[in-house]
């Protein structure tokens, strides 16, 4: 299945409700379950993102769909790259000829 890293920051009212964060985590990782998707990982982060976490969706199409219902919650920005492992790298790299 494949895999994706969001990378993501707090809107204004995501921080206001910092507290919630680890109970917004959980109600994250519901929903996700529920739209296909599994999240792997989430951890809390300092620097230029404020959490990162892993997640597998059957295709970017469930992906987008489940990131922009998060995104309509209103309490984390993200950006989403698809990751791949390194028996999928492998296969992208055979095709090169």
């Amino acid at each position: 299945m494949p895999t994706f890293i969001a990378l993501g920051n707090y809107t204004d009212q995501g921080i206001r409700n910092v507290k919630d964060t680890v109970k917004r985590a959980d109600m994250v990782k519901e929903a996700a379950a529920k739209a296909g998707v599994t999240m792997k990982d989430i951890v809390w982060t300092l620097g230029a993102y404020d959490l990162v976490v892993t997640f597998e969706a059957p295709d970017d199409a469930a992906m987008t769909a489940f990131e922009l219902a998060v995104g309509a919650a209103g309490n984390v920005r993200t950006q989403t790259m698809r990751a791949f492992n390194r028996s999928e790298m492998s296969a992208i790299l055979a095709k090169m000829g």
